[in-house]
């Protein structure tokens, strides 16, 4: 695979992909698909009537194909999802709403749908039959991404519900589309019957042996309803489409049934974590293929590692995805390995173009070519958004405890990021084996992070000289993660500042304060040490015990570990990291 062009082919490959996903089709040969569909927004159409009472059987259940109304829902996700525009560029970061359809199992509330409806989604909004005159909330039971199927919870309880059907799916039974298309809120029911019993079930964003393929008409908004018999009964999960063949897929009892009882459990099966979707593109022999991650579930594998949406996944285990446009052999990968297992993972970020390294369930994704400033990585500066940047190229595998000695022509396993300030006047530079941060302009909180590995108990010294005005403040920071951080901050005029910093309200909150007299002031060197002890913390200046504190109030308790530097108004503050040690306590 030739890195530096795997841009420019991803724009091309994605003129050649459908994205089938609501509407796009099983993929059982080689060959591409034609065009890119992206999920839009659907804007919500006027409210329907609300739907009449259900009839049910003795069991509960819905008793006859009138029935089936009241137990289908539809589904509306909202969240932050990435896509493809009509000219190949990536989307991602947006607020987008997203609808699908779904069914409800059990009269506690329990509802199946499709992976591709709800992961990655903030919020879950329900409507039961057509009826728009109530909103229900849900959450996610548990997801199968290769699978594509999705159990939800709605809150509330006594709803009505469909039951499995019992006598053998064969080819020429009358089957109906059950849902709500197109983001309408009216119910729709279509009619057809089973032509193949045993369909390939491979398509761009899940890999199932075996579904249903049939005729009763499906379109965008039919993901995850179901597909019912003549009596009201599931025969299998709408999940698919070639609609200009007149071809819909489903998939069936049989595999559905043992999976979808393993996700009510709570627990996912046959994911990482993600939405997405698989591609392949031939350029007289570069061949470039991937799968396409449109969201992320947080607190999932993926999420963990460093998965964000937008990213292309290259390879599992060391091994090509995606190839022929199909989610096949990343699915085989998946179902060989247990939840919990370590996999290397490799990601192409767009954004940057970047090629990622890590692991599942172990390091977190670090660069292992740089795609934007790898030309500035000898030059004495780091270049970047305010969202931080990579500082050199990534080799071998990153200890847990480093001496970071800063001795290397490149700075591996590390990157930075500004809070505050004009980034653009942050330079960060190695002289004569020495880390120089350079801030020229006022109020500039940089910071430097050790990315491979998240500690919950550490201890972080480093050596620091003023080469600057005498006005600055180092820091050592830990338990960097989505939430916040703690900050030990010490000024080359005596102070020091423990403080939390809320990532989710972007403020930084004084803990504790005070003076030391064991601050060597002016153009001196200073070493300083912190224990991280879960949310009891300690400090420790030239080796003087200075203060120690639990916080109970905002309790990070792992995460990241870095150094920074902030300035103030007399410039320019230039500060020399000799070393940084981390060590376990």
């Amino acid at each position: 695979m030739k890195y530096p062009f795997m841009k420019p082919l991803f724009l091309m490959a994605t003129l050649f992909l459908v994205v089938g996903l609501a509407c796009g089709a099983p993929t059982p040969t080689p060959e591409p698909p034609a065009e890119v569909k992206p999920a839009e927004p659907v804007q919500q159409a006027e409210p329907a009537e609300p739907a009449e009472p259900v009839q049910q059987s003795a069991s509960g259940a819905a008793a006859s194909l009138q029935d089936v109304r009241g137990a289908v829902i539809q589904i509306e996700a909202e969240g932050s999802f990435a896509s493809v525009d009509e000219d190949g560029n990536i989307v991602d970061g947006y607020l987008e709403s997203i609808r699908g359809s779904g069914f409800i199992i059990d009269p506690s509330g329990i509802a199946v749908t499709n992976n591709h409806v709800v992961t990655g989604a903030a919020l879950l909004k329900v409507w039961i039959g057509g009826d728009t005159s109530k909103t229900y909330n849900a959450r996610v039971l548990g997801v199968s991404e290769c699978s594509d199927l999705a159990v939800i919870q709605i809150d509330g309880d006594g709803f009505p519900f469909l039951d499995w059907y019992s006598n053998p799916v064969e080819v020429g039974i009358d089957v109906y589309s059950a849902g709500f298309p197109l983001g309408e809120t009216e119910f729709t029911l279509t009619k057809g019957i089973v032509s193949k019993e045993n369909a390939d079930g491979s398509s761009d964003w899940a890999s199932v042996d075996s579904v249903i393929m049939h005729d009763a008409t499906i379109n965008p908004g039919n993901s995850g309803g179901p597909l019912v018999s003549a009596d009201g009964k599931i025969v299998g999960v709408n999940y698919a489409s070639i609609s200009s063949a007149n071809q819909y897929f489903a998939i069936g009892r049989e595999k559905a049934i043992p999976i979808i009882d393993e996700l009510k459990t709570g627990k996912d099966k046959d994911t990482i974590g993600i939405s997405g979707w698989a591609f392949s593109y031939d350029d007289a022999g570069d061949v470039f293929s991937g799968v396409f991650v449109t969201s992320v579930e947080s607190g999932s594998a993926a999420d963990r590692t460093g998965v964000i949406a937008g990213d292309i996944i290259t390879s599992l285990e060391n091994h090509p995805i995606g190839e022929f446009a199909t989610m096949e052999a990343y699915c085989d990968i998946i179902r060989t390995h247990s939840a919990s297992d370590q996999m290397d993972i490799e990601v192409y970020r767009d954004s940057s173009g970047d090629i990622m390294e890590g692991q599942l369930n172990g390091n977190k994704l670090v660069v292992t070519f740089d795609g934007v400033g790898a030309d500035d990585a000898t030059s004495g500066t780091s270049s970047g958004t305010s969202t931080g940047g990579t500082t050199s190229e990534t080799t071998g595998d990153p200890p847990a405890y480093p001496l970071e000695e800063f001795n290397a022509e490149y700075l591996e396993n590390w990157s930075w990021f500004v809070t505050n300030g004009d980034e653009n006047q942050f330079y960060l530079y190695s002289d004569n084996g020495k880390l120089v941060f350079e801030l020229v302009g006022p109020n500039i909180y940089s910071y430097l992070l050790y990315d491979p590995w998240i500690y919950e108990s550490v201890i972080i010294e480093t050596s620091a000289e003023n080469r600057g005005k005498n006005t600055n403040n180092v820091g050592l920071v830990c338990h960097v993660n989505d939430y916040g951080w703690y900050e030990f901050s010490i000024s080359n005029g005596g102070e020091w500042w423990i403080w939390a910093y809320d990532a989710t309200t972007d403020q930084y909150d004084m803990l504790a304060s005070g003076g030391s007299t064991a601050v060597r002031m002016g153009k001196d060197i200073n070493e300083y040490g912190v224990i991280c002890d879960s949310n009891t913390l300690a400090l420790f200046i030239n080796g003087v015990h200075t203060h120690t504190l639990t916080d109970k109030q905002y309790a990070f308790r792992e995460g990241q570990i870095g150094i920074g530097v902030s300035s103030f108004d007399v410039l320019p503050i230039v500060i020399e990291f000799d070393w940084v040690d981390v060590n376990s306590p």
